[in-house]
């Protein structure tokens, strides 16, 4: 199923819910793959399960049916600490609410991934590394400012700071630009791409926008449940 360039791949991904009225079959059957450097979108109306195979492929939830390897190891079988230790450092994510510790600042919070993932650099090295990327998405004067006084967009950027950090090969955006103005978002989008080109980083983004999702390489569709290339 995979290949020696494959970072992620789905086959025949499931997931239903029982509540009171009875199963809800929220995806039925989806099938990905995603290689190194390429880009996808999922989009479809809200509801309509791409957050929740977002969650599926990053291995933050388990599919009822189906398959799902990540960074060549199929995901079946791992429990939640195993499937978290495959991620570290080589696993990027921005949340749609952001997930910052509120009590760390902006330089914490980014620190965080890179003190998980490279353990025996100094911590002089990782600081640089951070504020680095805090630069990049125009947060350095916020560096010290706790993650509960920053704006919606500021706190956003530091996620994308955050998810960048490791150098990953790999990074899940939900909504990555919906709290952002205008310019800000379309300085993100570049940050984005330009990440995907030069590093050969891999990309899968969940959005509404029409004109960010046209950017990837490849667009699926979910709608009914069902996954479609569109």
């Amino acid at each position: 199923m995979s290949t020696i360039n494959t970072l992620l791949s789905a086959h025949a991904v499931s997931k239903s819910f029982s509540d009171t009225t009875g199963t809800v079959q929220v995806l039925d059957q989806a099938s990905l793959t995603v290689t190194a450097g390429q880009s996808i979108a999922l989009v479809g109306a809200s509801g309509s399960g791409k957050s929740t195979l977002l969650a599926l492929l990053a291995g933050l939830d388990v599919p009822t049916q189906g398959e799902v390897a990540l960074l060549g190891q199929a995901l079946a079988g791992l429990n939640e600490e195993a499937r978290a230790a495959l991620r570290s450092g080589r696993v990027g994510f921005v949340f749609q609410n952001f997930q910052l510790i509120p009590h760390l600042t902006a330089l914490e919070n980014v620190l965080l991934p890179i003190e998980l993932a490279y353990p025996k650099q100094s911590y002089n090295e990782q600081k640089i590394t951070a504020l680095a990327w805090l630069d990049a998405v125009g947060l350095a004067p916020q560096a010290q400012q706790r993650a509960a006084v920053l704006s919606g967009g500021e706190q956003q950027r530091v996620a994308l700071a955050r998810a960048f950090a490791t150098n990953p090969e790999l990074i899940f955006a939900d909504e990555p630009t919906g709290s952002l103005d205008h310019a800000t978002g379309k300085r993100i989008e570049a940050l984005m791409f330009e990440q995907v080109r030069a590093k050969g980083t891999a990309l899968v983004l969940v959005t509404h926008d029409a004109a960010l999702a046209a950017k990837c390489d490849v667009v699926y569709r979910i709608a009914q449940g069902r996954l479609s290339v569109d």
